[in-house]
């Protein structure tokens, strides 16, 4: 069992101190993010951008996220391993949602889903949280409903935010990401509730971040969003090491002597 529980999070937030987490997807990248200290580990449908190259996160499947999570939950064995339920996993009533979720958890190994949802859907959670399944909701920017909204939007109705987090934490859920808001309206939902507010886009008023792993590694693919803070420039330095492998093999210096057996 990780030593990063669900519990931790929550008395990390009674502490005020914040909440580290960051997307994984393979064995090799959950190790070391957490050997770095991460708090949480999420399995994002971001995958399917990130991984799989495509433009949004609608096409990623159960079957998909579940390979993924079972590789990151294999790797972490001390942080919290939360995965996203694929659109349109949750929509599809209650009885299927709760399989779903059971799914991700038995035959990966995850603590918790992530599900992205609004005052409307409490029941939804309600019903998760019921069944023993630890929820995290996703509030704020929903990317699963990019073609409703027309875009990749700041969420600023302040209103059915509070109204949003607000259901979610009386029906179970035990923390929330809150995905491009306003700063200020994150600070104040963030004192309102007990539960933690997860922040991607929302400010330092959170009790805690998250960010893409490839954009924090500066691994870019395209416009990189204006709350992202790269802290290495990995795609530099991939691309440059390939080109020195290229010229060394094409020129006869790979393999040297020191790489060849005898």
């Amino acid at each position: 069992m990780p030593s990063t529980s669900i519990p931790f999070f929550i008395e990390k937030k009674k502490r005020g101190e914040k909440i580290t987490m960051l997307t994984a997807y393979d064995y090799t990248m959950a190790r070391l993010l957490e050997t770095a200290g991460v708090d949480g580990l999420l399995v994002g449908d971001s995958l399917g951008m990130v991984v799989q190259g495509r433009k949004n996160t609608l096409p990623v499947t159960l079957e998909e996220i579940i390979y993924h999570a079972e590789m990151v939950a294999r790797g972490a064995s001390s942080s919290l391993v939360v995965v996203d339920l694929p659109f349109p996993a949750q929509y599809l009533g209650i009885e299927n949602t709760i399989e779903n979720a059971a799914r991700i958890l038995k035959e990966s190994a995850a603590q918790a889903v992530k599900i992205e949802v609004g005052a409307d859907d409490a029941e939804v959670v309600a019903a998760l949280s019921s069944a023993g399944i630890p929820v995290m909701a996703h509030c704020g920017l929903r990317p699963q409903t990019v073609h409703q909204m027309g875009g990749y939007k700041v969420h600023r109705d302040q209103k059915q935010l509070q109204a949003d987090v607000q259901a979610m934490e009386t029906a179970g859920a035990f923390a929330v990401v809150l995905e491009c808001v306003p700063a200020a309206t994150a600070t104040q939902i963030s004192a309102q509730v007990a539960i933690p507010t997860i922040g991607i886009g929302a400010g330092a008023g959170c009790d805690g971040q998250i960010l893409v792993i490839n954009d924090l590694l500066g691994i870019p693919d395209g416009n990189v969003p204006k709350h992202v803070k790269a802290y290495a420039a990995l795609g530099e330095q991939i691309v440059a090491a390939v080109k020195d492998f290229c010229t060394d093999v094409r020129s006869g210096k790979f393999p040297a002597e020191d790489q060849a057996f005898v």
